[in-house]
């Protein structure tokens, strides 16, 4: 597996994640002091594109790792989750990190 796969997880799982805090941060200005109903609009139809792209990159991240579908499914929800996908990001990323230092290939010492 190459790192890239790992990296741009990393990057749209801390992405995903403050736009989710952001996001309610917007709900809580929209709902409960009745202001910012423009702006709760685009933030939530930019995490929507924004989680989109994370579900891809999770899912091609699980399936090169082998993972089963429960841990993959968790995974894929932590996005939904305020403040899940930092955590699960970085669990993920140390569990992975083994798998690509055996896919690195043997360098030669001279």
């Amino acid at each position: 597996m190459k790192r890239s796969v790992l990296t741009r997880y990393r990057v749209m799982a801390y992405v995903t994640a403050v736009m989710l805090l952001v996001l309610c941060t917007c709900m809580v200005a929209k709902y409960g002091f009745d202001t910012g109903e423009d702006v709760t609009f685009m933030v939530s139809q930019t995490h929507g594109v924004l989680y989109i792209i994370y579900l891809i990159f999770a899912f091609d991240l699980g399936s090169k790792a082998r993972w089963p579908f429960g841990k993959l499914l968790w995974i894929l929800l932590s996005g939904t989750i305020p403040f899940a996908a930092f955590f699960v990001e970085r669990k993920v990323s140390r569990e992975v990190e083994p798998l690509l230092a055996d896919a690195r290939p043997a360098v030669a010492k001279a």
